[in-house]
This record gives C-alpha cells, structure tokens and sequence, in this order.
C-alpha cells in the first residue's frame, strides 16, 4: 500500500489499514496468500495523487482511503504489489 509520509507513523498504520480494508471490500475475490503488508511512502497529498493517477493509466486495480478528518484528502492507497511497478517507492 502507498501512505504518505507527511502523517504522523501512527496515522501512516491506521491510514494503510483502512485502505486494505477498503480494496477487500472492493475485491473480494482477491487471495491474499500470506498475509503480509507492504508500507511504501511517498511525500505528501501532491504525490499521492499523482500515484493516484498513475494507478489509472495503467489500469491497476486499487482502493483508496481518504481521511474525513482531513477534508477527505487522500491518505493512503491500497493495491496488490507488484515489485516493477512500485519499485521507485521506499517502503516504510
């Protein structure tokens, strides 16, 4: 999942988790096999969206997150990982 790293790390955790939740929910024939997340970080609310758009052009099945708190700003991004295509994001 894709998080911003302009939250607070507690945030990032709770802000990655509902997006999982939210592709779940949005895919539910999706197998998660072993169970593991994978935090990558990008900058702010800019970056984020332009991964955001990125996602689209690729046509790459994804969820997002966005925080009420936060003017319903995009916070977090979830998505299968695929190494090639994330490869440019440091994890967490």
């Amino acid at each position: 999942m894709i998080v911003r790293r302009d939250l607070e790390p507690s945030q990032q955790a709770v802000q990655g988790g509902h997006a999982v939740a939210e592709y779940l929910l949005s895919y539910p024939n999706t197998e998660w096999r072993n169970g593991t997340l994978v935090y990558l970080g990008v900058s702010d609310k800019e970056d984020i969206d332009k991964w955001q758009f990125r996602l689209d052009l690729e046509d790459v099945p994804y969820s997002i997150f966005r925080e009420p708190d936060m003017n319903n700003e995009i916070t977090a991004i979830s998505s299968v990982y695929d190494e090639s295509f994330f490869k440019k994001l440091q994890l967490l």
